[in-house]
């Protein structure tokens, strides 16, 4: 008898949204040269033309895209409809926002339910929003984090993918414990999206 094997899964086109250095976006990248990643980076896209990451992704080999939100003054919808725009014409299945420095609007979050994802620099449901580590200091914490997180109307409050978690040593400041907070990131955001993307594969698989 002879047993027919499924063909491997189609690795999950992705699209990392940068607003900086894309430091998030280069650990993604160097995961997904893994032969049994389930995701591929199909497209790079910044929202500001001085985003540093744009030229490291250009470099490495990635389709980019420009769409700077200052050319759409405060119409933040408009500037949304365009990288919606850009995303579909890169057949994109998942995004990944990576710094992306924008609050998404209702339209946006809505148009891409269920395959947004973001990084955040603090353990949620703590710290929402900027300056978490001048936060958790302040506080008086003894340890600080990162979590990876479904995107939702309201800033930071989607429901926990992972988190990673960071003792806060003595004589931190903001930036020292950032620094420790990064390298985690850069652990768990592959780790996470990998996991993200096999249950999105496993989802379309037709059954045995």
């Amino acid at each position: 008898m002879t047993v027919k094997h499924a063909p491997p899964a189609r690795p999950v086109r992705l699209a990392v949204m940068i607003s900086g250095r894309g430091s998030n976006m280069v650990s993604l990248a160097q995961a997904a040269r893994n032969a049994d990643c389930p995701y591929q980076i199909a497209l790079v896209l910044a929202n500001r033309e001085d985003a540093k990451g744009l030229e490291i992704a250009h470099s490495m080999g990635f389709a980019t895209a420009l769409v700077p939100h200052a050319s759409y003054g405060k119409d933040r919808e408009a500037h949304e409809r365009a990288v919606h725009q850009a995303l579909v014409a890169a057949d994109i299945e998942l995004v990944a926002l990576a710094g992306y420095m924008r609050v998404l609007t209702p339209w946006f979050v809505g148009q891409w339910a269920g395959r947004l994802v973001n990084i955040h620099p603090s353990l949620l449901p703590l710290y929402k929003g900027l300056d978490t580590h001048a936060r958790a200091l302040n506080n008086g914490d003894r340890e600080a984090g990162c979590s990876v997180h479904w995107v939702s109307e309201g800033v930071d409050e989607g429901a926990v993918i992972a988190q990673a978690r960071v003792p806060i040593l003595l004589g931190d400041t903001a930036d020292s414990l950032a620094a420790r907070v990064l390298q985690a990131e850069h652990g768990l955001y592959p780790a996470a999206l990998q996991a993200v993307c096999l249950a999105l594969q496993q989802a379309k698989s037709p059954p045995a």
